[in-house]
């Protein structure tokens, strides 16, 4: 398999970038403006793996994609995707698969069969596929009751109160949440215990209101009225899990600084808490109007504790600083780490003890042990563009390390490598 060496870097003062856009905030956007009607015009999408898949599959019902100078002209089709009997590919998107499950549940015709890699027919989807049934769906499991590959067939929804476990993946609650203003009566969402990962669902409420859908939230609950989308222009901002990776690079050398020119430091998406968590390490954080955010820092980072319930993305990233971190570091509140691309706790935790750090596993995170030397070695990287891009940053400091399979990145962050090679111009 393909690796790439990443090695140390001596001489670091800044370095200035413009990012991709957000691909948690492009899914979102291409399901609402696939059910719009009328034309709707995204603006700085992002054009990696997984959105890709969402685009193509959501062309397979009828939806209209045509490329723009900046992005997307999509024709929608009016809250009624067409299922032709076509068999879509939704490769490892956890989040695109689930968005586009409930999305086919609204489909005339006959069925749509939905599959993807290995890895995706492992991730949990009993949760949503019950809700969707309780609502009348009909899906059929093909291999394993509860997850992919499934076929959905036509049906016609009902509208009732459903009821979720809080602590599984936000993407069931998002996807339910998104097909709300085309059931009869809308939808209620009963959210039971703790809402885990809450700003995701947050930020999918942001876009639905973009595109002219308010959602209630009262307490436990979440409605939606019956409605539709309407068609709109919407541009997309910076990733902010992407932006993660090149402002710690300060934090991991310990010294320089990083500025992000199109970075929206006001944004809603949930991984731009790692501006606060920064200077809780000990960084300088500056943020420009309208647009623009800076990390400095000097010395070693403060090790912390740190609640990572409502941004599971920033793991990896969290992780390598506590690699690097003076003391001991722990990373708690996200069990769902464990159904993403890989078991990223148990991942990290692996990688990060092959280069000499001292970790132990917790059922909802890491604790992390910190130090200043590291041994050489190749890391394997599970097919998770978070680990390759994350143990990249962490051989500045502690390479050379060889990194498996780099091109995983493209899952969200195709530019990722041609951009990390400015560090060392």
């Amino acid at each position: 398999m393909e690796s790439k060496i990443v090695y140390p870097l001596k001489d670091f003062e800044f370095l200035s970038l413009k990012l991709p856009a957000s691909k948690s905030l492009t899914q979102r956007a291409y399901i609402c403006s696939a059910l719009a009607r009328g034309e709707s015009l995204i603006l700085n999408p992002l054009k990696s793996e997984d959105p890709e898949l969402l685009k193509e599959a959501l062309c397979a019902t009828g939806v209209i994609f045509e490329e723009k100078e900046r992005g997307y002209l999509v024709k929608g089709i009016s809250g009624r995707p067409r299922l032709n009997k076509e068999r879509v590919y939704l490769g490892n998107n956890g989040t695109g698969a689930r968005f586009f499950l409930a999305y086919a549940t609204l489909g005339k015709g006959n069925w749509i069969e939905l599959y993807g890699k290995e890895r995706l027919h492992e991730r949990p989807m009993e949760a949503l596929i019950s809700a969707l049934r309780s609502l009348s769906a009909k899906i059929e499991c093909l291999e394993k009751e509860g997850y992919f590959p499934v076929k959905v067939y036509e049906s016609t929804l009902i509208s009732q109160k459903v009821r979720l476990p809080g602590n599984i993946s936000s993407q069931f609650i998002s996807a339910l949440l998104l097909i709300g203003p085309y059931l009869p009566e809308g939808i209620e969402i009963e959210i039971e215990g703790e809402l885990f990962s809450k700003s995701y669902v947050e930020m999918t409420c942001e876009v639905m209101r973009h595109f002219g859908v308010n959602t209630e939230e009262k307490n436990v609950f979440f409605r939606v009225t019956k409605g539709f989308y309407e068609a709109k222009i919407y541009e997309v901002p910076a990733d902010a899990s992407s932006a993660s990776y090149f402002l710690a690079i300060p934090l991991i050398l310990g010294k320089g600084r990083v500025f992000i020119e199109n970075f929206d430091g006001k944004t809603k998406q949930a991984d731009a808490v790692f501006l606060e968590f920064a200077k809780e390490f000990g960084a300088k954080v500056k943020i420009f109007q309208p647009l623009g955010v800076e990390i400095s820092f000097e010395g070693r980072p403060k090790a912390l504790s740190l609640n990572i319930r409502d941004c599971p993305d920033l793991f990896p990233t969290l992780a390598i600083i506590g690699a690097v971190a003076q003391g001991r570091t722990v990373l708690y509140g996200a069990p769902h780490l464990r159904y993403k691309e890989t078991d990223r706790i148990k991942a990290v935790a692996r990688e990060l003890s092959k280069i000499g750090v001292e970790v132990e596993e917790i059922p909802d995170g890491l604790v992390i042990y910190g130090r200043e030397s590291f041994r050489e070695a190749h890391i394997t990287t599970y097919d998770d563009h978070r680990i390759a891009m994350a143990f990249a940053v962490l051989a500045l400091k502690a390479g050379p390390l060889e990194i498996e399979n780099p091109k995983c990145v493209a899952k969200s962050f195709p530019e990722f490598w041609e951009l990390f090679e400015k560090v060392y111009s």
